[in-house]
């Protein structure tokens, strides 16, 4: 077994995965990896250079120009898409919409994920997304599936669009989850599946220090008997 740990964090669309896994990070210092966000930065790229989805050559020559970058400073994730904060606009609605289909194609998975494992060759890591205990690292030190009422889900979309002044309706938030929640679990290329030895977190009657105390309950053994060995 590597000495390194990787915590991985699966589930769907609104599920606070991105939440628990920052907490996490903070309190075991370890390094967070946020995945999905990675999947949002292409989709910006594909966005506003207007790449054809159908076209697997357009697609290839745009991932050979996209270089992304993690920041971590004041205790918050910022991203970086060729060297420009993006951070706040791969949250907004253009993004969301499209995320699914981009992270879909086979071409742009393969780039993020070939990324993601030499990410934590050698840290501790927790990394959250939709296949990181399936596809990404299916030998993680620990595994946890993520889920909530999808109701529940939409009105906290909902709340945090809202509160940085977006204009969106719950209906449309619920919607737009709704089409996620589908095309991530049928996709052919790596679908959203729990993996058989994650522990389920359904965090929809429970708040974030509930959460916490949950994922660290299963973390604390581990980490006591790597530091015996």
């Amino acid at each position: 077994m590597s000495k390194n740990i990787v915590i991985a964090i699966d589930g769907y669309s609104s599920c606070g995965k991105s939440t628990i896994a920052k907490a996490l990070a903070k309190k075991l210092h370890f390094i967070y990896i946020d995945t999905g966000a990675m999947y949002r930065a292409v989709t910006l790229y594909f966005l506003r250079n207007k790449i054809d989805l159908n076209d697997p050559l357009a697609v290839e020559s745009a991932l050979d120009n996209i270089h992304i970058n993690f920041e971590y400073r004041d205790e918050k994730t910022f991203v970086f898409l060729n060297e420009e904060d993006i951070s706040e606009e791969i949250r907004q609605m253009p993004v969301s919409e499209k995320v699914s289909q981009v992270s879909a194609i086979k071409a742009v998975r393969t780039a993020m994920v070939r990324q993601q494992q030499r990410m934590g060759k050698s840290k501790n890591i927790i990394m959250d997304g939709r296949d990181i205990g399936t596809v990404v690292f299916p030998d993680a030190t620990l595994k946890f599936f993520m889920t909530a009422d999808p109701q529940i889900r939409a009105e906290r979309r909902f709340k945090e669009l809202i509160t940085k002044g977006e204009k969106v309706s719950l209906e449309e938030i619920y919607a737009n989850l709704a089409l996620r929640d589908h095309q991530d679990t049928t996709r052919e290329e790596s679908p959203l599946i729990q993996a058989a030895d994650a522990i389920v977190l359904d965090n929809s009657n429970i708040d974030q220090e509930m959460q916490l105390e949950f994922a660290l309950s299963y973390i604390r053994p581990l980490l006591s008997s790597k530091n015996t060995e």
